[in-house]
């Protein structure tokens, strides 16, 4: 059975994890009305249209 020798120190284990657990930015799409960037699946705030229709009245 494998068992490691030393303890592994804290500067090696958090250097490992901040190398593999980077949070992604969340991705945007472009709004095919006003076409500014707005998140994807989404009621675009600036215009208030999803889906080629008006949800949301702006003004």
């Amino acid at each position: 059975m494998a068992v490691p020798k030393q303890k592994m120190g804290r500067a090696r284990t958090h250097s490992r994890r901040s190398a593999n657990d980077k949070i992604a930015a969340p991705s945007r799409s472009i709004c095919p009305q006003c076409g500014e960037a707005k998140l994807p699946h989404r009621v675009c705030p600036n215009c208030g249209f999803y889906k080629n229709r008006e949800v949301i009245e702006t003004e």
